[in-house]
């Protein structure tokens, strides 16, 4: 289905605005003023303003190189050559290339015109403005994406809860045919929500931090080791008293997925349950220690799990 996206949107009016200003006000190559828009605006307010940066600096450097050169040699081909010899890695050193196309294009300018003037050289700084300072102001105004990300975490928690509630199906009943499909999707909603909390920290000027972003990352870490209690769990071919009483925490543990609730309580059960297994008989068959053994290393992935969680809950109240 066709579909006009919000910055294709704006950028369309952007490019119309800038034009018809550059255009009123009788500047000379006043399409330019359009094309420097288009340029400039940008996915998020900090690449937008980091972008236009480096257009007015680089054209600033092409033409101070232009009028140097064109004056000394003429406006001839040659003349072109040698200012783009010497533009580009100068931009490239002061880490401005984002601005080459821009500036070649006001380099050619005043190629075109045969001459350089005061008045000339103002022209071009108005298209420059004008461009960048309409491709700024199209950027004000960023649509939120906090809706998006709060439901992206309702889904990665309410997947969560789902396998940790498998789990604990498989240790006390065996395979029940569980396709685990919220694997997959978990992993999914995970990038999903770095790239849009990353979006959103880009468009806050003045701030550089994110707890949606930091949200993912703790989320993504405590996947991770859910995907190492997989292979564990799967190991498993049949229950003993351990893994009936595991089973019964992780149904526990699976309704405390939110992040508003804490991992103490949970870290001091799960203390309280090691301490109750080293009680217990020692295993009296190969098989038995075995089981006995992935069991034990399933505990410390989930004890690795709570203190995750732990530390984003002391970050979050810093």
């Amino acid at each position: 289905m066709f579909k006009i996206g919000y910055r294709t949107l704006k950028t369309a009016v952007g490019a119309a605005l800038a034009i018809a200003i550059a255009q009123s006000i009788g500047l000379t190559f006043y399409a330019s003023a359009g094309i420097i828009t288009i340029l400039c605006v940008q996915k998020t307010r900090r690449r937008s303003v980091h972008i236009s940066w480096q257009r007015f600096l680089a054209c600033t450097i092409g033409m101070g190189y232009a009028a140097i050169i064109f004056e000394i040699i003429g406006y001839t081909p040659l003349a072109v050559a040698l200012i783009i010899i010497a533009f580009i890695p100068t931009v490239v050193v002061l880490k401005a290339q984002e601005g080459i196309a821009t500036s070649s294009v006001i380099i050619l300018h005043l190629y075109a015109l045969s001459e350089v003037s005061v008045a000339i050289m103002l022209n071009e700084f108005a298209l420059i403005i004008i461009g960048i300072g309409i491709a700024l102001l199209m950027n004000v105004y960023m649509p939120s994406v906090e809706k998006t990300l709060e439901g992206i975490k309702t889904d990665i928690e309410g997947n969560f809860r789902k396998i940790f509630q498998q789990f604990a199906i498989y240790l006390k009943d065996g395979d029940n045919g569980w396709d685990g499909k919220e694997i997959t999707e978990t992993a999914n909603l995970l990038k999903k929500g770095k790239d849009i909390a990353l979006q959103n920290v880009e468009n806050h000027l003045l701030r550089y931090d994110d707890q949606y972003y930091h949200y993912f990352k703790m989320r993504e870490k405590q996947f991770d080791i859910i995907e190492r209690m997989i292979p564990l769990i799967s190991s498993l071919d049949h229950t003993v008293i351990q893994g009936e009483k595991i089973a019964e925490y992780l149904e526990e543990l699976s309704k405390g997925v939110q992040p508003g609730l804490g991992p103490i309580d949970f870290l001091d059960r799960l203390n309280e349950l090691q301490g109750e297994f080293k009680k217990m008989e020692l295993p009296k068959s190969r098989d038995e220690f075995e089981i006995r053994s992935a069991l034990f290393s399933f505990v410390k992935e989930i004890e690795q799990y709570l203190i995750i969680k732990r530390h984003f809950r002391t970050e979050e109240t810093r």
